[in-house]
């Protein structure tokens, strides 16, 4: 068996726990470049997510005086700006990690079965509306993006969450960072804000290259191969819905 994969499957949920639990923000870099695809919270998989793997001090606490304490969600900035991996909304529409080694084969597929024209007419406009201006400003956070794009009132947030979301699906847009708000003493605080960029920009225009010609049904098929390996106990039907 591959050793990644043993790696994974050591830390697998037994009983309801992972057999070997992540403490800190360096062994997590270290699963998400081992296996290549990791959902980060719950996923339809048991097991399969960075918030399943964590240790009892790395999840969700909320402190004595109301304030929460949460390791796993501040971790994911300085994960990213690592640039080992890429971040967002890739999972079935929730977000998580995707090494660089297998994101091109994950961008090639995607970007052929959500092309940018698919849904035509207003909707088509929109979304091309808030590519364009993303690639204008180079990145921005999700507040001031939509907002640029004129997507403002009170309809209209869901409105472009859900455009975002898809274009993220599609992988032409990807989290660059969190930026958080601060308090009067200079405190973080609050679940962060979203700066979202274009793969292109955060990687590089040649990222894709080492594709060499690969269709993206050959980077579906060795994406479910390698999903397949990865989560021997899986569905079939968990793993397409994984990478639809």
């Amino acid at each position: 068996m591959n050793t990644m994969l043993e790696y994974f499957q050591n830390r697998q949920l037994k009983n309801g726990k992972p057999r070997r639990e992540i403490h800190s923000c360096p062994e997590l870099v270290e699963c998400i470049q081992a296996v290549g695809f990791l959902p980060l919270l719950e996923s339809g998989i048991p097991g399969f997510s960075a918030e399943a793997l964590m240790a009892d001090e790395c999840r969700y606490k909320v402190l004595p005086d109301g304030s929460w304490e949460w390791p796993l969600w501040k971790w994911k900035g300085p994960i990213i700006g690592e640039g080992n991996c890429v971040y967002g909304k890739f999972f079935a529409g929730k977000a998580g990690f995707v090494s660089l080694d297998w994101w091109p084969d994950l961008c090639n597929y995607r970007r052929s079965v959500y092309p940018l024209d698919a849904d035509g007419g207003d909707a088509g406009a929109v979304a091309g509306i808030i590519l364009d201006t993303l690639r204008e400003h180079g990145s921005m956070v999700s507040r001031d993006l939509r907002a640029a794009c004129g997507l403002v009132g009170p309809r209209m947030r869901s409105l472009f969450d859900g455009y975002v979301t898809r274009l993220q699906m599609a992988c032409r847009i990807v989290t660059e960072d969190f930026v958080y708000p601060r308090d009067k003493h200079g405190h973080e605080y609050g679940w962060g804000l979203s700066l979202l960029t274009t793969p292109e920009r955060l990687l590089g225009g040649e990222s894709l290259s080492v594709l060499k010609g690969r269709t993206p049904e050959e980077s579906h098929r060795r994406m479910k191969e390698h999903l397949q390996q990865l989560l021997p106990d899986a569905t079939e039907k968990q793993i397409l819905k994984i990478l639809k």
